[in-house]
């Protein structure tokens, strides 16, 4: 019998009402495992007001019992990783070590929340006029809603509501319908740590639920991660109805590579970015810019370290990638790969058409490396979110930056390079809202925010660290100005000499 995902408000499973169903598969054997419910705007309703209701009490709650609970869930985390990391494997497909990484990038934030006191301190000016102190606090902002992708549905729920919990507001979860399991899993883990009923709550669903979020008038804040077309319609409904939005979207990261790079430690760095998770990151280098002489060579070494990627289910201890997420997700990644010689590209590796046997009906794709790639190419306008790498060409630093510039997108990017003035130059000159020098994946730990620039982020605010914390809370100022105990009226005697 296959399996109902059903949704999580108030504390408890609730049980999908919409007669709404999606189906949920095992990527590499292509078959249906799972049903999930979508949830109708009555359900979106539920979960709102669960969430609202809980606030009254726990946004008034102290720092203390807010992060008792965090410490408890941590260490029921860190003691489910593996349970977590298997329903990650069989809905999404990554490797089950891809996907033990993105459950401790998770925590990584669950540790920045459980020490959120030293975050939320005020501050104080004190006799800025006579008599007169001048406070400053933060407080929660309400309920606040998280919508997130399929390609990490552990970590990035847990780029947002450790904080946003921590900082005493309620949350309502709708992450992908692909891959739902491990969000229920982290809501049952909440609920044994002892979290309030109602504080955190898992709705499923697709364009219906996200909707009815974005104009709920109960939800102050949403925090959204996946592609930029939906990211900028997440940022534009949401702020048109008044509510504080941070949208990341998508994303074209390069990586360039100066001549006097070390090549093998550059190919090392490009294979694994580029094809890590079967190139369904965010943070994925799909571009590789080649200045000077050294394109052949570095090509070269990219197609024999990519030739050697095993590839197969995710459950596999041999398997260093798995499928990708939906067979119309492999078609489409497939698609570039075919019209890209049409284009101007030279294919280098094509990866369509691979199976791998015994699992024939799996969402199979191999790696492929596209050459000599002209800017107006669609596979490299897209963001294909799948295992393509473009390496394009360029004769100096300068022709290469400009390239990169010119991009739409500003996520992430990586420079390769011995020299430290090279290195300077390009951190401060890049439009990209996160370096990495000879790093090819520079996401920030938790304690440093995320977030890019151009159509790879919509609003003011980055995500967790520092950012996370102010998106989460309004500040308010306080002045205080109090009289003189000596001044106290006459009959009232506090015990202070009188000055008259």
């Amino acid at each position: 019998m296959t399996k109902r995902v059903h949704h999580w408000i108030g504390g408890k499973t609730a049980e999908g009402t919409s007669g709404n169903w999606g189906p949920v598969t095992d990527p590499a054997t292509g078959a249906v495992t799972t049903e999930v419910a979508l949830a109708s705007v009555e359900e979106v309703d539920a979960a709102v007001a669960a969430a609202k209701g809980a606030f009254a009490t726990w946004g008034t709650s102290s720092l203390a019992q807010r992060t008792t609970i965090l410490f408890k869930f941590r260490a029921l985390l860190d003691a489910n990783r593996d349970a977590i990391a298997e329903l990650i494997v069989a809905e999404h497909g990554k490797v089950h070590s891809d996907a033990l990484g993105e459950v401790a990038r998770g925590l990584e934030i669950v540790d920045l929340a459980c020490g959120i006191t030293t975050q939320l301190k005020g501050e104080l000016s004190t006799q800025v006029s006579n008599r007169v102190d001048v406070a400053s606090i933060r407080q929660p902002i309400g309920v606040v809603a998280g919508i997130t992708p399929f390609n990490f549905p552990a970590m990035v729920p847990m780029w947002m509501f450790p904080i946003a919990i921590a900082t005493g507001n309620t949350f309502v979860l709708k992450p992908s319908e692909k891959d739902p399991s491990a969000s229920l899993k982290i809501a049952e883990l909440l609920a044994e740590a002892g979290l309030p009923d109602g504080v955190f709550n898992v709705l499923h669903g697709d364009k219906v639920a996200v909707d009815r979020l974005l104009e709920h008038p109960d939800v102050s804040a949403v925090s959204f991660v996946g592609s930029t077309p939906i990211a900028r319609h997440i940022h534009t409904t949401a702020a048109a109805n008044g509510k504080r939005v941070q949208a990341l979207g998508g994303a074209k990261n390069h990586m360039l590579v100066l001549p006097d790079a070390d090549l093998d430690a550059a190919a090392d760095a490009a294979v694994s970015a580029a094809y890590g998770s079967a190139g369904e990151r965010c943070m994925a280098i799909s571009a590789v810019v080649a200045v000077g002489s050294i394109g052949d060579e570095l090509v070269e070494k990219i197609r024999e370290r990519a030739e050697k990627i095993k590839i197969g289910p995710g459950n596999d201890p041999a398997s260093e990638m798995g499928p990708l997420i939906t067979a119309v997700h492999r078609d489409k990644v497939a698609s570039y790969v075919h019209g890209a010689e049409a284009e101007g590209c030279q294919v280098v590796l094509d990866g369509t058409g691979y199976t791998v046997e015994g699992y024939e009906d799996g969402h199979w794709i191999g790696l492929s490396l596209l050459d000599h790639v002209p800017t107006t190419a669609a596979a490299y306008q897209d963001e294909i979110f799948g295992p393509v790498l473009c390496v394009l060409r360029a004769e100096t630093y300068e022709e290469g930056l400009a390239l990169i510039n010119a991009s739409k997108f500003g996520n992430g990017t990586a420079i390769f390079t011995r020299d430290g003035g090279a290195a300077r130059r390009f951190q401060l000159e890049v439009e990209a809202g996160m370096v990495g020098v000879n790093v090819p994946i520079p996401v920030p730990v938790g304690y440093h925010s995320f977030g890019g620039w151009k159509d790879s982020l919509f609003g003011d605010h980055h995500i967790y660290g520092n950012d996370g914390v102010h998106f989460y809370t309004r500040g308010k100022v306080v002045t205080t100005r109090w009289p003189d105990p000596a001044d106290a009226p006459s009959g009232v005697d506090l015990g202070f000499p009188r000055n008259h």
